[in-house]
């Protein structure tokens, strides 16, 4: 595996530590992550979104997911965006997140 995949990964399971505070599911398996790069240079970039646009947490979950991505050994500039287009549905959660919350 590549050093950007292991960066990749790295990212995934730091940011699968962090939770909605109002649902007890990690943010990724919520589907709140909508894409995660790594680039040449080690920098990434994470782009997200929140359940509802008026979220409580709309300041500080962004800002926890890049403290918390930079600190991984060997991780470039963190860079987060915040998008609300498209619009966060229940579709995106994973099958996990699914089963924790007794939909399926």
């Amino acid at each position: 595996m590549d050093e950007k995949r292991i960066i990749e990964a790295q990212v995934i399971e730091t940011i699968r530590g962090i939770y909605d505070p109002e649902i007890p599911v990690n943010i990724y398996d919520l589907g709140l992550i909508y894409e995660i790069k790594v680039a040449d240079n080690k920098d990434i970039y994470v782009q997200m979104t929140l359940t509802a646009p008026n979220c409580p947490v709309a300041e500080s979950l962004p800002i926890e997911v890049r403290e918390r991505v930079s600190a991984i050994g060997g991780a470039g500039k963190v860079t987060v965006e915040l998008v609300l287009d498209p619009p966060w549905t229940m579709d995106l959660m994973t099958d996990a997140a699914k089963l924790d919350l007794g939909m399926l």
